[in-house]
């Protein structure tokens, strides 16, 4: 559900004028429900998508927003009872209390994250998943995210226009790890993007390819990236769910010359060993 929080109260007003819904799509892969709320001066067109294969469901938002000092949120009621939540950073995860017993509580109202937060219990729960938002909050059983804020310093025109994401709510059976809620953070991030390509002759890759894969289901290929000082390229490898391996095995899909492990800053290089075939490194 999308909320309008007015400025400097504490008055909420849900988004309830619905002025058109449709269907725009009823396959066999997926269902896309279109609908179109006006709020104030503004308005909201969302896209509702379920799929076959997977239990996330998706948002699809366009805004033309024409409010100032209004806060909006979605809003997610579940039916989750956990005195903690999880929260996604870069390269891991941190937890933070769903309760506000305390000042210090009243003083984190909104917490910053990145793809997604997860409220779970023993063995369910529900991850609200984004694709560029990142003020996030849980009360009690409440998932909340922040969508535009409009604010007027110190820029009276902030936020004003169109504006378009995506969120989406992912029930699962689990917990966060069991519900495989970081993969599907991934994939509404970088969605698959296929391209036709006509060449005269037929190209030397294989069927399959990858320029790096691992052999690990909680071990991600976060990024790939040219080295700022040198000709060679920085992978970015990290373990996701704190989980225990004996050796995680990194395959390159081309030959490579050296390796080499270094820090975030890409300094206090040492060499480290890897088999020629297939350039494996473990």
């Amino acid at each position: 559900m999308v909320s309008g929080a007015r400025a400097h109260s504490r008055v909420f007003e849900v988004v309830a004028d619905l002025i058109a819904a449709q269907v725009e799509e009823a396959g066999p892969l997926r269902g896309v429900l279109r609908l179109r709320w006006r709020f104030y001066d503004s308005i909201i067109t969302q896209r509702i998508t379920l799929y076959s294969h997977s239990r996330r469901i998706d948002f699809r938002t366009e805004v033309d927003w024409h409010e100032r000092q209004v806060l909006l949120k979605a809003a997610f009621p579940v039916n989750v009872r956990a005195t903690r939540a999880t929260y996604d950073i870069q390269f891991g995860t941190f937890e933070r209390p769903t309760h506000w017993n305390t000042s210090w509580d009243w003083a984190r109202f909104e917490v910053v994250a990145h793809k997604w937060v997860d409220l779970s219990e023993g063995n369910y729960g529900v991850a609200l998943l984004n694709d560029c938002k990142y003020g996030h909050d849980v009360k009690d059983n409440v998932l909340r995210l922040t969508l535009i804020k409009s604010a007027i310093s110190p820029d009276a025109e902030a936020d004003q226009g169109r504006h378009e994401f995506t969120y989406s709510l992912l029930p699962h059976a689990g917990d966060r790890r069991q519900g495989d809620v970081l993969r599907e953070s991934y994939a509404l991030n970088y969605p698959l993007h296929a391209d036709v390509v006509r060449v005269p002759q037929a190209g030397n890759l294989p069927p399959r390819y990858s320029l790096a894969e691992v052999d690990a289901a909680h071990v991600i290929v976060e990024t790939v990236k040219k080295a700022e000082d040198e000709d060679a390229w920085i992978f970015r490898v990290y373990e996701s769910q704190q989980s225990r391996s004996s050796h995680v095995i990194l395959t390159f899909g081309q030959p490579i010359q050296e390796a080499y492990e270094c820090n975030l800053v890409e300094e206090q290089c040492q060499p480290v060993s890897f088999t020629a075939a297939r350039s494996a490194y473990r």
